[in-house]
């Protein structure tokens, strides 16, 4: 008789935002949305970055706005 594998239950850590209970994330905070981006300017994928749906969208807006601002390159 085949045995079925039993999958684990895997505990889901939250994201960094979600643990520090930002609401807002601030396009003037270079320091932090650079540590979100690869050094050619890319914004991790949520997968590599380990946030939450919704502060990647919060993340990618932020980005956006420090780009258009010209805190931050669109391109290196």
């Amino acid at each position: 008789m085949a045995r079925r594998k039993v999958k684990a239950v895997r505990e889901r850590s939250e994201c960094r935002f979600c643990r520090s209970k930002t609401t807002y994330l601030d396009y003037k905070d270079i320091e932090t949305l650079s540590k979100l981006m690869t050094q050619r300017g890319k914004i991790f994928s949520r997968k590599r970055s380990g946030n939450c749906a919704a502060c990647q969208r919060k993340l990618q807006q932020a980005v956006k706005r420090a780009r258009y601002m010209a805190l931050l390159p669109y391109v290196n």
